[in-house]
């Protein structure tokens, strides 16, 4: 009987810890930077800057209809890099890092296809790190930089 006992108790022990494993919450750090886009040419150059206290948020949608189900928002520090946790896992939903807003006079304005950038926020990925990279998001520049011709020319980009 005892021996029934001190199995039964090992039994349950050992359920107990697998099921309470089952309810930790993930947390992930979304991390990316934000440029300014000093030559207007829709991507970062060795002449583009980076914005220290940008707005930034990440925000998951529902797959099948699109709908929010959970933000949070960040701030860039002083060499535009931001580092938004993530709590939860968010598998059944596609997340994004997204530009709110940028406090630099002359780039303010969205860069077009440089505005979000998706990032995977699942544990069922293969990635073990909880680290997720997100793409560079980027400003459009009011003006183009003087050296931005000549550097443009490097990439082929100038038309003659």
């Amino acid at each position: 009987m005892a021996r029934l006992s001190l199995i039964a108790l090992i039994v349950l022990s050992a359920l107990v810890a697998v099921s309470g494993t089952q309810f930790v919450r993930p947390t992930y750090d979304v991390i990316g930077r934000v440029y300014c886009d000093t030559c207007r040419c829709g991507f970062e150059t060795p002449a583009s800057t980076y914005i220290a206290g940008a707005k930034v948020r990440v925000e998951c949608h529902l797959r099948e209809t699109g709908e929010v189900t959970y933000t949070v928002d960040g701030v860039t520090d002083n060499t535009g890099s931001y580092k938004i946790q993530v709590a939860d896992d968010h598998e059944d939903e596609y997340c994004e890092s997204v530009l709110l807003w940028s406090p630099q006079n002359g780039c303010a304005v969205l860069e077009p296809g440089r505005e979000r950038a998706r990032v995977v926020l699942s544990r069922n990925t293969g990635i073990v790190s909880n680290k997720r990279i997100a793409n560079n998001l980027g400003f459009q520049s009011d003006t183009q930089l003087p050296e931005c011709a000549q550097l443009l020319a490097q990439y082929q980009e100038v038309e003659d």
